[in-house]
């Protein structure tokens, strides 16, 4: 075993290239938060993880420790510009026997470096502000901040106790101190207000009124946006008082979802056979996996999710359900093309399918094309300016 020194020298010398692999991607734009990620440890905040195996058949993530991949292995692989798997299924992972870990749901990991301080120089802080985080996770994020603001200007939210006490003596032994909480993201905390920024590492579908209570009016809150079929992108708001606006970026980082906005268990009601009207369709089912149609698709039928399944022996179909008011659209290969059953109060399928229309009428732009306005009362995202196509967002 490495002695602790040699671990510090090697880890030094691997944040220093890691921080020129980002600055030469335009990801680091600055230095202070150049500094920040040749100084913060991120091994210390990543003791051990899970990394997915590429072996084909069933998802399964195997256990990277100093001990099973080598101290040095193990090191590369943290300053690596990868997102490492944390937890599953909310439950802490027994380390004392780690096992390959199949069929479950990652709820807690590291996110990529790049991703990370891309994130943190769009947040666009000086010196002096406050900055207010939603979702602490490993807390690597977070001693970057504090490195850049101070511990006393960081304040972190973390919804899982397990994660969060880790996090508490990671940033404890990297020699930072920022006020760390335990509870529900959405609720902010007043008692800190007013933050100069707000950032949240993990997806919402909507943006909680309490952060525009608490974030100055001319303040800074970035956030991913996201429902339950796909994450819509990453978005930026300007605050004025009791609103905010601002544009999707670019790129379409995709967070877990929060916790309190996890889909329910029921997908909804599954149709009989005869059930719903039919008609063809225009697209088919791909509309739903492909880029910029399923990002329409997420905002015509924010409250759906779908999967696919031949019944008894026949074609595969593909089922959209709304678990909110049991709608349903089926879509099956026919002769020429696809055919859609639908049924319930909303027209699902009919509904995408006019978003993808008027996204397609517009040249079909990718999402930076498209902005937020939020007030307390309604949340709409628009194309290309507010008086554009609208739709709303979950409440």
């Amino acid at each position: 075993m490495a002695s602790e020194l040699a671990i510090e020298t090697a880890a030094a010398d691997l944040r220093l290239r890691l921080a020129h692999r980002l600055e030469e991607d335009a990801r680091l734009r600055s230095p202070q938060w150049r500094a920040a990620v040749e100084a913060v440890p991120r091994h210390i905040f990543l003791p051990r993880f899970y990394r997915e195996n590429d072996a084909p058949g069933v998802t399964t993530w195997e256990p990277v420790t100093p001990e099973t991949a080598g101290q040095d292995e193990w090191l590369r692989l943290v300053y690596t510009d990868e997102t490492w798997m944390t937890q599953f299924d909310g439950h802490d992972i027994d380390w004392t026997d780690p096992k390959p870990i199949s069929n479950a749901t990652p709820t807690s990991s590291s996110t990529l470096p790049s991703l990370v301080v891309r994130m943190l120089e769009d947040l666009d802080v000086h010196d002096g502000m406050d900055v207010l985080e939603i979702g602490t996770g490993t807390g690597y994020s977070t001693a970057l901040m504090c490195h850049r603001l101070g511990s006393g200007n960081v304040t972190s939210i973390e919804t899982d106790e397990g994660v969060a006490r880790r996090a508490r003596e990671a940033l404890t032994e990297s020699g930072h101190g920022p006020h760390l909480l335990v509870g529900d993201g959405r609720a902010g905390h007043p008692d800190g207000a007013p933050y100069d920024r707000l950032i949240a590492t993990c997806g919402f579908r909507n943006i909680p009124p309490s952060w525009l209570e608490q974030v100055r009016p001319g303040g800074v809150i970035l956030t991913t946006l996201r429902g339950w079929m796909r994450s819509l992108g990453l978005v930026k708001l300007i605050t004025a008082g009791d609103s905010a606006s601002g544009w999707f970026s670019e790129d379409d980082p995709s967070f877990m979802i929060a916790r309190q906005q996890e889909a329910p268990e029921n997908l909804g009601m599954v149709p009989g056979p005869d059930d719903g009207t039919v008609r063809k369709t225009t697209h088919g089912p791909e509309a739903l996996t492909d880029s910029g149609p399923a990002f329409m698709a997420q905002l015509a039928a924010p409250d759906a999710r779908f999967f696919s399944l031949a019944v008894d022996g026949g074609p595969l179909s593909t089922f959209v359900l709304d678990s909110v008011t049991d709608s349903f659209a089926v879509i099956t290969a026919a002769d020429s093309g696809c055919e859609v059953r639908q049924g319930g109060p909303r027209r699902l399928w009919d509904m995408i399918e006019s978003a993808i229309a008027t996204w397609e009428e517009h040249g079909t732009p990718s999402t930076a094309a498209f902005g937020v306005t939020v007030s307390r009362d309604r949340q709409v995202v628009w194309l290309g300016n507010p008086s554009g196509p609208q739709w709303r967002l979950p409440s």
